[in-house]
């Protein structure tokens, strides 16, 4: 066994590698860029290696440099992670050739896997079903139009090299294709170096279901499958396992040719084989990820291996002793991705430092947290904006749900925008319950985009109630601090009219042992509860059933969150709140006549002039942000007047880019 490993990544797959090493005993090299230099999992790691500026390209993608890192340390061993250097042919090449071991497949596996049009030819040759499409190089656009017709629309473009959903358009008709194909070729170039992308029938009520597959080059198995159907931007979001879809004869067929397809390139580690399931389960192969997947925890939640285990052991020499029979599947588990994203605006991301950071606590085999970051650290701009990974376990797939949920309220994230109200929306749609979904289920769900009205109905007394206590408590420690009623806190008149949006809710708080009882528009309400002054969760039962409702202290009022809703409540005696509804409201300003940046990023290109009539829908910008293109479009006809902004320009969020005459 190693003594000494190398991790290759940053972030929370580095953190969750270096957890498994731990335990069984090897050393960990953590290997940083400049904009990492304090990150949770250079603290976490027993020695780490500074390897260059904050661009990856010049840092986490030198491969020259990790090399060196372990000849430094002495690491025998690397483990890649996922994305940037984990499928990396030359990566594994240059560690063999100085000594060092790849906690991963051979470069032949990488290489046949890695590009899709001959992953597409191979998995064929091996008896894999495959979606019909041209895996042939095309060279401009209208070459792209003509194979699209010839194939029949809808299809889907894709590139070559590509992965996490970067250089991927789908056409449903000749100019969508044109567009498509210009923008999957860019996005490709900028992020893989390689602008090849090929075209293939869109398979229309998709489902997104892989295989993951163990080998140590003599011996495959297979663990059974994750449903990752739950996609923004082709970006999975939500995964499961198992699929609520799956029949056993139907999960036992995409094992075997999962199987068969790894034994054809001889592979050896953890690998993943995707497939697009339709409406009738009839399922065709999508591609093979040589690397480990993201989700991957929901598949060690359900069977209780290791799978970063598996690849230490397989790669130091060590026999898979796993046989077929000996996988068991237990429960449901459910994998939520949190990122530092505005969901409100079009899920653009968000940067900046994490002034509060509390994940939930961890259950044993309940709930399972995996990140890379901490309170005080920094999303930055150059990298993906996962924050956290939040695992579920229940022994049905409705308990999972519930404890996701439970899990989401306890979530408390302050410093930067993120993706837990949309998270909690979808786990309260009743398609999603039932297991209804489709790759479109994000699109379809949310046409317009995600909204408050998208998130669930919230019971208003809920949040009535703990705003009632919370304020009982301020009121009696001012009483007690001020000495005006020294002893006699208890005693402090509770009728109150507690403002919930634009609401009045008039309550009545009366202590009682170990909590409250609260009288909320006269429905009683008894709160169980040993919340103390200045903890931002709100653990409590009400009537019996337990919730968690995050409190962060507003002027005169108080910001709750709960079940991804925010609210704002202001407690008021009942004299206050008459003449509050008399104040008259401030009108937001109107800003419909800029074309702001939803988002940081480079301003890439701009589509129009000063004086230049536009119509609805027309591009007006092109901004890149996390190497993803996000082309800006106008929303009504109108003329351009002032060019604020111009190619090349970094914006920050809401910067005006142009302004309409």
């Amino acid at each position: 066994m190693f003594k000494k490993i190398l991790i290759a990544n940053r972030g929370e797959i580095a953190c969750r590698v270096i957890k498994t090493a731990r335990r069984m005993g090897i050393q960990t090299v953590a290997v940083h860029s400049d904009a990492d230099g304090d990150a949770l999992h250079t603290l976490m790691a027993d020695e780490r290696v500074a390897i260059g500026p904050a661009p990856s390209a010049e840092s986490y993608l030198v491969i020259e440099r990790i090399v060196q890192a372990c000849k430094d340390t002495g690491a025998e061993a690397v483990h890649p992670g996922y994305g940037f250097l984990s499928e990396n042919k030359a990566f594994q090449i240059a560690l063999s050739e100085a000594g060092i071991a790849f906690i991963g497949p051979e470069a032949r596996a990488i290489e046949a896997m890695g590009d899709k049009i001959e992953s597409k030819k191979l998995a064929k040759d091996a008896g894999v079903n495959t979606v019909p499409g041209y895996m042939g190089v095309i060279k401009d656009p209208d070459e792209a139009v003509r194979i699209a017709e010839d194939i029949g629309f809808p299809v889907m473009i894709k590139a070559s090299a590509g992965g996490g959903g970067k250089g991927m358009r789908v056409a449903h008709d000749a100019d969508s294709a044109r567009e498509g194909f210009l923008s999957a070729t860019n996005e490709a170039r900028s992020s893989f170096a390689d602008d090849r992308v090929f075209i293939e029938k869109f398979v229309e009520q998709p489902r997104h279901i892989e295989i993951q597959v163990l080998s140590d080059g003599s011996h495959c198995i297979h663990l059974g499958e994750r449903e990752c159907s739950i996609q923004r931007r082709h970006q999975k979001v939500i995964e499961e396992a198992p699929s609520p879809f799956l029949t056993p004869e139907v999960r036992a067929e995409m094992g075997a040719q999962a199987v068969a397809l790894a034994k054809a390139v001889d592979y050896k580690s953890a690998g993943t084989v995707e497939f697009i399931v339709d409406a009738h389960q009839n399922f065709y192969f999508l591609e093979m990820n040589t690397r480990l997947q993201v989700e991957h925890p929901v598949t060690e939640m359900i069977t209780g291996q290791d799978l970063v285990e598996w690849m230490i052991r397989i790669a130091a020499g060590e026999p898979l002793t796993l046989a077929q029979d000996d996988v068991r599947f237990r429960g449901w588990a459910v994998e939520s991705r949190i990122y530092a994203e505005d969901p409100f605006r079009n899920f653009m991301p968000s940067i900046g430092r994490l002034t509060r950071f509390v994940a939930p606590d961890e259950e044993d085999g309940l709930i399972r947290v995996d990140t890379g970051v901490m309170e005080g650290g920094e999303i930055s701009m150059y990298y993906d904006p996962m924050v956290a990974k939040l695992i579920a376990w229940g022994g049905t797939r409705d308990l999972a749900i519930r404890h996701m949920r439970r899990a989401l309220d306890a979530f408390y994230i302050r410093g930067v925008s993120h993706n837990i109200p949309f998270l909690a929306s979808v786990m309260g749609k009743d398609r999603f319950v039932r297991g209804d979904l489709t790759t479109g289920f994000i699109a379809e769900e949310y046409p317009d985009g995600f909204h408050l009205r998208d998130l669930p109905p919230e019971d208003p007394t809920i949040l009535v109630t703990v705003a009632a206590c919370v304020h009982r408590k301020n009121v009696e420690r001012d009483a007690r601090i001020s000495g005006q009623m020294p002893g006699h806190e208890k005693t402090v008149r509770g009728d109150w009219v507690v403002r919930l949006g634009d609401t009045n809710h008039p309550v009545t708080v009366t202590p009682m042992d170990e909590g409250f009882r609260v009288v909320v528009d006269d429905e009683p309400m008894v709160v169980r509860t040993n919340w103390r002054l200045g903890q931002s969760l709100f653990r409590c039962e009400i009537n019996g059933h337990p919730e968690c409702v995050q409190i962060d202290r507003e002027g005169v009022g108080y910001r709750l969150f709960h079940a991804g809703a925010t609210d704002r409540a202001v407690v008021m005696t009942p004299l206050a709140a008459g003449f509050a509804a008399l104040m008259p409201k401030k009108q937001p300003p109107d800003l419909s006549k800029y074309l702001l940046s939803p988002m940081p990023g480079l301003l890439v290109s701009l589509a129009v002039e000063a004086g230049q009539d536009v119509k609805a829908g027309e591009p007006l910008a092109v901004v890149e942000a996390m190497k993803m293109e996000n082309v800006l479009k106008a929303e009504r006809d109108g003329t351009v007047g002032t060019l604020r902004a111009q190619p090349g320009d970094n914006l920050s969020v809401d910067q005006v880019i142009l302004e309409f005459a």
